[in-house]
């Protein structure tokens, strides 16, 4: 199976990466089940590149449905160590207008039905770290892609995942507004906190849309369409003039050893079937 280095989840209006070149398409199998669709792997800007659209081909799959767990285990098994995740979000802020790109540093979890992590078997505790949940390296160069691809950029913010489908109230916006949050989308979450979990650095490439419906109109599909057929093209060529910067990165940020001091349970203990189920993710750390 081909490898990859860098992998791009295309959200809403972002199904497909012109550009690579060599493409083949991986159908991965996971212990949680099946991604959302094939990874596409090629070259883009002498990069290895994988693929895939969140909400699969024809987006099909709701928020709340996402595979989160498969799509990110995809990517590690893949052999990629960078994911720079493509989604719409509203605004909560006069400043962060309609078409303009933000980077989150921070995110809060609004989500309910969702599950947050892969260490949820018996046998195997872990709590990792997730006072900065975005690498904030790689999402250095991706606010830098963004900018240099014409797009207004915010750096840094707080995105709130809500759980949706459905849109927020006005209260619910309001009271967002209130805690100081950025943006609000449904899909960082749980993709930030998984991407963690496998020690891969993770950026978010968020497009505004709208002004969520704090500003007394209403969001709907078709203004949030209509944006987004606005930005995609910037975002692709975003994602190229990453792609063409990007090669080894560093563990400065901590990314790719997220779980060395993170594993409380005595591996010695640990059952068998544990440590081979979870062997792509603790292997370097479990004798």
């Amino acid at each position: 199976m081909a490898t990859a280095k860098l992998g791009i989840i295309g959200g809403s209006g972002f199904y497909d990466m012109e550009g690579l070149t060599g493409v083949e398409e991986a159908v991965v199998e996971t212990p949680f089940g099946d991604p959302s669709d094939a990874y596409r792997i090629g070259m883009l800007e002498g990069l290895e590149v994988a693929f895939l659209p969140r909400h699969g081909r024809g987006h099909l799959i709701s928020p709340t449905n996402l595979n989160s767990k498969a799509n990110i285990w995809g990517f590690k098994s893949l052999g990629v160590d960078s994911i720079v995740s493509v989604s719409a979000v509203g605004s909560l802020k006069e400043e962060i207008r309609p078409l303009d790109v933000v980077v989150p540093d921070q995110f809060f979890d609004r989500t309910r039905n969702r599950a947050t992590s892969y260490f949820d078997a018996s046998g195997l505790v872990v709590h990792t770290g997730m006072a900065e949940p975005f690498c904030p390296v790689l999402s250095a160069l991706v606010a830098d892609a963004a900018e240099g691809a014409g797009a207004s950029v915010h750096r840094g913010g707080a995105y709130v995942c809500i759980e949706g489908p459905q849109f927020s109230t006005v209260a619910e916006s309001e009271v967002f507004r209130g805690w100081g949050m950025s943006v609000i989308g449904m899909t960082a979450v749980p993709e930030v906190r998984l991407a963690r979990e496998a020690e891969l650095h993770y950026a978010t490439f968020a497009m505004a849309t709208d002004y969520d419906v704090w500003k007394g109109e209403p969001v709907t599909v078709e203004m949030v369409i209509a944006n987004l057929g606005k930005n995609v093209a910037m975002a692709k060529s975003a994602v190229r003039a990453l792609a063409a910067n990007l090669r080894e990165m560093e563990n400065a940020c901590g990314c790719r050893s997220a779980l060395e001091n993170s594993i409380i349970s005595d591996t010695g203990l640990m059952p068998d079937a544990v440590k081979k189920q979870y062997e792509l993710l603790i292997g370097k750390y479990v004798d």
